[in-house]
């Protein structure tokens, strides 16, 4: 199979010509039949006992085939050897797409049917400890092999079995390599590497998929050595370039609705673990109010990522996630004033992932205010750190957040211009 996109043509190998449903049954039977996981080599043995004449070649196909239908995923698996690929989408049998960071591209990628996805989907939820049938019909899990799985079936979906799947990618940015793909200009890295040098804290706010774990990662590893980073997340995503990092990950309930773990409690035991920075992958509940209340209380140099349209949303955004812990707009706005320093805000422009914008965290007239200290202007970064013409626009917060920072003639030049 081929998938064809704007980025050129990917290939997935010409399964269907040597497999078929009553060679993939056949295999599946007598592989499952054996005690243990699943090995290559019982899949080929299987394959050869099956007397299916395939050849070398056609043995190799099935092989594969039939090793991503029993540990992997199935007739998606030739999606994953894109490594750009971070995301995967069904909506229905007969419609794939994939995300390399560009948007959703359609792919040639079909299942034979409702049935054959709806299998899919349960097995993979099966193989993360949990259950998707009707008395569970949306199931979010994190499975073995780095895949993150959601899946939803009718009638939720009003059109079948739903399925999207996060590829965890290994590749770990540095400040500098963002630099060179354009991600954020040399001031902006700059900027960022003070602001963890003087221990500030700060929320990463931009919309699913704008790669604010990809930046929480690349900061995190500029910490020293010698520091603790307990880092909390509902799914563990941060790998950090860090020697001394300890995570903890929220555990949903069971099928009995009993034994869930969730972030808020995750945050309280963090504070007995001594932290030298505590980070929330993602703050989407009540467990705003416990981190709050941390950076309240001496734990600084520690943040987290939150969903949010643009830098000034975040007060609202905050707001709403407090009320889930049952605090008021003024409780929140006042301890986040005392809490938070900086909002770095990620957004995706003409299919890039770029930091757009850091705005420093003030209390203004009883209320929680984003000023914008130094937001992107004109043209993209360009790859390698090329300016294109880029400009970085000074808010009213730079001169503070500047002094603060030590980096008061940082955008200084002899034209008195902000430069790149």
């Amino acid at each position: 199979m081929t998938a064809e996109s704007q980025h050129g043509s990917l290939s997935f190998g010409p399964w269907d010509g040597a497999v078929d449903a009553q060679l993939l049954d056949t295999v599946r039977r007598s592989v499952l039949a054996q005690a243990g996981p699943v090995t290559d080599l019982q899949v080929a043995a299987a394959v050869r006992e099956s007397g299916r004449l395939l050849g070398a070649a056609g043995s190799l196909i099935a092989m594969e085939r039939i090793t991503a239908e029993l540990n992997g995923l199935g007739p998606l698996q030739g999606l994953t050897k894109d490594p750009e690929v971070t995301d995967i989408f069904v909506n229905a049998p007969e419609s794939v797409w994939l995300d390399r960071g560009s948007g959703p591209e359609r792919v040639a990628v079909r299942f034979a049917g409702e049935s054959e996805l709806r299998a899919l989907a349960v097995r993979l939820v099966a193989s993360g400890g949990r259950r998707l049938d009707e008395s569970s019909p949306c199931v979010d899990v994190k499975i073995a092999s780095g895949y993150r799985i959601h899946a939803v079936l009718p009638p939720i979906s009003a059109t079948g079995t739903l399925l999207s799947i996060r590829i965890k990618r290994r590749t770990i940015l540095t400040l500098a390599q963002m630099v060179n793909a354009g991600s954020m200009g040399p001031v902006f890295a700059q900027v960022l590497e003070s602001v963890m040098t003087h221990r500030l804290n700060f929320l990463i706010s931009g919309a699913t998929g704008a790669g604010k774990t990809t930046l929480l990662s690349a900061l995190l590893g500029l910490c020293p050595p010698r520091e603790r980073l307990v880092l909390i997340e509902d799914a563990a995503e941060l790998e950090p370039d860090h020697p001394h990092v300890v995570t903890m990950e929220a555990r949903h309930e069971n099928a009995e609705g009993a034994g869930a773990v969730d972030l808020a409690e995750l945050v309280r035991q963090a504070l007995r673990m001594n932290p030298g920075r505590l980070i929330v992958g993602e703050c989407r509940g009540r467990e705003v109010r416990e981190l709050l209340m941390a950076m309240n209380t001496g734990h600084s140099g520690g943040g987290g990522t939150i969903h949010a349209n643009s830098a000034r949303d975040v007060p609202a955004r905050l707001a709403a996630l407090g009320a889930l812990a049952a605090m008021s707009p003024e409780a929140v706005f006042l301890q986040g004033a005392s809490a938070l320093d900086v909002v770095i805000h990620l957004a995706l422009i003409d299919g890039r992932r770029v930091v757009a914008e850091i705005a420093v965290v003030e209390l203004r007239h009883g209320r929680l205010d984003v000023i914008p200290a130094l937001t992107l202007s004109d043209n993209l970064p360009g790859a390698n750190g090329a300016s294109m013409g880029v400009r970085i626009a000074q808010g009213p917060g730079w001169p503070p957040l500047a002094k603060r920072l030590g980096l008061a003639g940082l955008l200084e030049t002899p034209s008195g211009q902000g430069m790149p």
